[in-house]
């Protein structure tokens, strides 16, 4: 036995350096398995965002097609070949001015034709007249001749006859005239409607057919072009049966283009039509919206992002939506008798805000061109409460909050915060080995966080 030790002592003793190595790691070791198990868990990272003020707005959106508001399609009433075209899409026109030409040769004959008609049968009405005066001058000496026995009874009938016979005639002829005319009437009409005039001012946006090309009125009148009114514009938005039970007329709409999605237009909602469209099972209803277009900017079947305008708030608080959660019933009460820190210590006591509860803009105030009153007011939800948890000095509060309107993003606070305060909005991922570096609790508030 005492030659084991005294060799393990000269075993230490030629090798001192591996076996400091050795209880150096056996100690760090037992330290970090201590500390593993007995500390105490660390507190969870949150993300935050910043109390700003702003505004909001509660929308529905959809999307529309643009249209002229006002507009006609000049057609054609006879047949023929279109001779002349004097407009080009794009050509602004007056009303009054000549448009087209059609081939009036087949039209300016039928009108020659029906003249001839009409003089020949007021010639035979001028010689049935004469001979229906030499008639009564025949039956008036006949009845004299009668009174004196001088001719009989037959002779007399016959002028009768003849009288009453040249009479008849008369009003067939004058009949045959007045068909005549009203046929030359309507040749004239037709020969009148080769030359085709703009039926209203405005902007050539179409045409159908060049020129030299052949029309055919007999069953359908052709287009030959479309005249539109483009200073004023028509918004056709399609909207789902759930969404059009809160539009009304007179509400103010907002919408802007593909092309210029920084450019928002106002107008007004003019008419809801009753009767829906059904796409693939679907309930459209259309809604038409009067916008003005000084500039022109705005063009026909252009698509327009449409957001109808439910309620908004001016230069009001605002928070994130993921902020805010809804209370009903006794949660809402436990959370007015006594709220608690997220980290289990009692919460302050209930105090005041002293956030001031900002006033909604009046009907029409400091709206954009062409806006018309017709949104609500910012207010209270109605039947829910609502809380938000604050990062203050000594942790995080939970805290009662009164709100008002809200989007898809974001909650207007009418009472409950400071602008400027923290709020939480969610908690950080969870470090580890492929996580990115946890972030302490940090500001994701300002201006670009707006969202509608």
């Amino acid at each position: 036995m005492l030659k084991l030790l005294h060799g393990a002592a000269m075993h230490i003793k030629a090798r001192p350096a591996r076996f400091l190595v050795i209880v150096l790691l056996a100690a760090g070791l037992a330290y970090w398995a201590t500390n593993r198990l007995f500390a105490a868990p660390a507190a969870p990272d949150y993300l935050t965002a910043t109390v700003n003020r702003g505004d909001i707005e509660e929308t529905i959106g959809s999307l529309g097609t643009l249209e002229p508001k006002d507009y006609v399609d000049v057609g054609t009433q006879v047949s023929g070949q279109l001779q002349r075209l004097l407009v080009d899409i794009g050509d602004q026109v007056e009303q009054g001015q000549l448009l087209a030409e059609i081939d009036p040769t087949v039209y300016e004959s039928r009108v020659r034709s029906s003249r001839a008609t009409l003089s020949n049968l007021r010639a035979q009405l001028t010689l049935q007249e004469a001979e229906q005066l030499l008639a009564s001058r025949r039956l008036e000496r006949n009845r004299n001749l009668y009174r004196e026995n001088a001719v009989s009874e037959d002779v007399l009938l016959a002028s009768e006859t003849e009288v009453t016979t040249s009479a008849a005639r008369i009003e067939s002829l004058k009949a045959q005239i007045d068909s005549a005319e009203a046929t030359l009437d309507g040749d004239v009409a037709n020969l009148g409607y080769t030359k085709i005039y703009a039926p209203m001012s405005g902007t050539v946006v179409d045409s159908a057919v060049v020129q030299g090309q052949t029309v055919n009125a007999s069953q359908t009148a052709p287009t030959i072009v479309r005249i539109a009114n483009l200073d004023t514009m028509t918004v056709r938005v399609q909207v789902s049966e759930a969404d059009v039970v809160r539009i009304q007329e007179g509400m103010p709409v907002y919408f802007t283009t593909l092309g210029l999605t920084e450019r928002r237009w106002y107008g007004t909602v003019r008419k809801v039509l009753p009767t829906p469209e059904t796409l693939n099972n679907v309930v459209l209803f259309h809604v038409l919206i009067d916008v003005e277009n000084p500039d022109g900017m705005l063009m026909t079947s252009m698509t327009a992002q449409v957001f109808f305008i439910l309620a908004e708030a001016r230069d009001t608080l605002v928070v994130p939506a993921s902020a805010v959660t809804a209370l009903r019933g006794d949660r809402a009460g436990a959370a007015q008798a006594g709220d608690r820190r997220a980290d289990g210590a009692p919460a302050p006591s209930a105090r005041t805000p002293s956030t001031r509860i900002p006033s909604t803009r009046t009907a029409g105030e400091g709206m954009p061109p062409g806006r018309s009153p017709g949104a609500r007011p910012a207010g209270e939800s109605g039947g829910l409460r609502h809380q938000v948890q604050v990062v203050t000095a000594s942790g995080i509060e939970t805290r009662p909050v009164r709100v008002g309107v809200s989007s898809r993003t974001e909650v207007a606070i009418l009472a409950g915060l400071d602008e400027g305060e923290q709020v939480v909005i969610g908690r950080a991922a969870a470090s580890g080995p492929q996580a990115a570096p946890s972030r302490s609790i940090m500001s994701m508030g300002g201006p670009g966080m707006r969202g509608r």
